[in-house]
């Protein structure tokens, strides 16, 4: 199986049905099985991610509606188009389906023509949309995700932090004297900085759940789910160390002949009495304190309860 085939995840209890639509989609994608809605929430949180879901309703442990229900609600799942493919075929039944948010419904006994088509549009409609959510959601110099992809990280993040009850980290980066930096050497030449900053940024984050965007000028952001603050600390020296080594000249700055980092960090548990937008602001301190301090530093902000 190729890994950079186009995948698809086939959710039904009847092993008949899965295999006459496994046979038939293994011609054109790499297709995997589930045969229980539990099994298909595993696949389909798990990397490398399926591009779309053929789901049944009528399963034992876990309906298709429920399943489709918790696919929609988490954020790295809720973009995955799914088609139910089922013998519901009452109005009420697709008109709920639609409104869990499934792109399709197929009626069993299903036409593998039929399938093969309605699969081929879906897998093209979430093309073009994923190209098109990459060029809005995208800094186009650093080629990291921007502002607004962070705004909408940092609250899927927090939502999802608050239900398990698991910490989430920001840290919070600035280039040292990056003003005088443009003025010495030129844009260009800072356009160049940022872009290797970004380039190592994303270098140095250990996992896919990381998230690192351009938060504005020679400012970054970085999102660590599920990250204790020692850990945290950690990853923000990893960075600062790392833009550090670059050895990136930098002779109009007060501090080093070389392009250094500020960084501020603060971890918390989300609960619903705060919002996301207060952990950024107390990174943002963190990041002033470190420029008060010396700058190329990392500064703990206060954890929150």
């Amino acid at each position: 199986m190729k890994m950079d085939r186009t995948r698809i995840l086939i959710v039904d209890d009847i092993p008949m049905n899965i295999k006459v639509l496994g046979e038939a989609l293994r011609k054109e994608y790499a297709v995997s099985l589930a045969t229980s809605g539990s099994k298909a929430l595993e696949i389909a949180s798990a990397q490398p991610q399926p591009d779309l879901i053929l789901l049944d309703i009528m399963m034992p442990d876990m309906d298709g509606y429920e399943v489709c229900r918790r696919l929609k609600s988490d954020a790295r799942t809720h973009a995955i188009p799914i088609i139910f493919v089922t013998a519901k075929t009452a109005m009420v039944d697709e008109v709920r389906g639609f409104d869990l948010g499934a792109v399709d419904y197929i009626s069993k006994p299903f036409s593998i023509p039929i399938v093969m088509a309605r699969v081929k549009t879906h897998l093209e409609l979430k093309r073009k949309s994923d190209l098109l959510e990459q060029l809005t959601c995208t800094d186009a110099l650093t080629n990291i995700a921007n502002r607004r992809r962070l705004d909408e990280s940092l609250q899927q993040e927090w939502n999802r932090q608050r239900r398990s009850a698991a910490p989430l980290s920001v840290i919070f980066a600035d280039i040292d004297y990056f003003k005088r930096f443009n003025d010495h050497y030129g844009h260009q030449a800072g356009d160049e900085c940022l872009m290797r900053v970004a380039a190592i940024f994303k270098d140095s984050l250990a996992r896919s759940t990381d998230f690192i965007a351009r938060y504005g000028g020679e400012e970054f952001v970085a999102l660590l789910p599920e990250t204790e603050t020692k850990a945290a600390m950690a990853m923000a020296e990893k960075m600062r160390a790392h833009v550090e080594q670059a050895a990136i000249p930098h002779t109009a700055s007060e501090i080093a002949d070389h392009v250094t980092l500020s960084l501020g960090v603060v971890t918390a548990i989300p609960t619903s009495d705060d919002q996301p937008e207060q952990l950024l602001q107390q990174a943002d301190d963190a990041l002033y304190a470190a420029k008060a301090g010396g700058r190329n530093r990392v500064v703990q902000a206060p954890s929150t309860p």
